[in-house]
């Protein structure tokens, strides 16, 4: 491939560390100056990132505690309050509706495979609204409607922690993705709620018995945004092979985490982790579910990167590694963007 591919990327959390951001003019930075983390908009564009799922996410309240206590109306707390974890979800959207309003039209807010193409060919950033987690959901339900106004059209219902909607995928490394009981009452009129929106619904974050709750009811492809396979490291959030073939049979798809730590077999969080290892996960899955059923999910902004590819700018050693390990350029295409757009593009018709 004489020229780097466009990549659409099935996960980032730009948008919680714009939130988390101590500038004084966080999306100014991202958008004319440089940002701190993995991804401003200079770099993107240099590396032919062209945008993908951008999620809005409640962080772990230790985390904001420790490191963000200027976050919080009470740090002495312990934990969020209910008014807290909606406005900060409301923060995000507002930071992402910044981000299109003050771009001069670098930036869109996509709804549709037509505004994401539209943005393919024009070299704009699309953002695709998504919710990691819904606990807010569970203090406003209305909100959904006003998030999906504004552009939200991908969820993820479950993350780490135990919601109304169903017990959270929190385990020691090693384990298996069965952590606990699935989907509650709640969990599943919430997904049948999105499922008719045509949204799509991320199992990420589920653990097996929630996994398999959602497949009997949505009827629609399947998708783990950011998720790798459970037999090359054994993390609980980690695909097993079932539920690997239940998602091709449902004609969905996985983009691939590039967190060291759902990479490496060892499960450590060490930066010092061959790019060998992320292509390593895209040949298992592409054996188990394949060559239109795998893309990317890198997690940027929300994740420990191997040192080989620590930011986006980096990307281009990745699809050479690619290269060298003979993915043709048809198939490198569609791992970086086609996938993505083909799967959307079922969902949302």
């Amino acid at each position: 491939m004489n020229t780097q591919p466009v990549i659409f990327d099935g996960h980032n959390d730009l948008l919680t560390r714009l939130w988390l951001s101590a500038a004084e003019n966080p999306v100014h930075d991202f958008i004319y100056g440089a940002l701190p983390g993995h991804l401003d908009l200079k770099r993107c564009r240099q590396a032919g990132w062209m945008g993908g799922l951008f999620s809005i996410f409640l962080p772990p309240y230790a985390y904001v505690k420790n490191n963000h206590p200027d976050k919080l109306a009470n740090p002495s707390h312990s934990d969020f309050t209910p008014q807290e974890i909606v406005d900060i979800c409301c923060a995000q959207l507002a930071l992402a509706k910044q981000l299109q309003e003050r771009s001069d039209g670098q930036i869109q807010i996509c709804t549709s495979l037509d505004q994401i193409q539209a943005c393919k060919q024009n070299q704009q950033l699309a953002i695709i609204l998504h919710l990691e987690g819904a606990e807010f959901l569970a203090i406003e339900p209305e909100l959904l409607d006003v998030f999906y106004d504004a552009g939200l059209r991908s969820i993820g219902p479950l993350w780490n922690r135990k919601s109304l909607f169903g017990d959270g995928l929190n385990a020691p490394f090693p384990h298996s993705p069965d952590t606990g009981a699935g989907l509650t009452s709640q969990g599943k009129d919430l997904i049948l709620k999105c499922r008719e929106k045509q949204m799509l619904i991320d199992v990420s974050h589920m653990n097996e018995r929630a996994f398999w709750d959602t497949l009997e009811i949505i009827n629609q492809p399947v998708v783990a945004t950011h998720s790798n396979a459970h037999a090359l490291c054994a993390q609980a959030r980690n695909l097993t092979d079932r539920q690997l073939a239940a998602i091709k049979q449902s004609g969905g798809m996985v983009g691939v985490n590039f967190d060291v730590a759902f990479l490496r077999a060892d499960g450590q969080r060490n930066t010092q982790t061959s790019l060998d290892v992320i292509v390593d996960h895209l040949d298992y899955l592409i054996d188990h579910l394949g060559e239109d059923n795998v893309g990317f999910g890198s997690d940027f902004d929300g994740c420990l990167l191997p040192d080989e590819l620590s930011d986006i700018s980096q990307i281009s050693r990745l699809i050479e590694r690619m290269q060298q390990r003979h993915f043709s350029d048809a198939l490198i295409e569609k791992i970086t963007s086609k996938n993505w757009f083909n799967v959307l593009d079922k969902i949302w018709q």
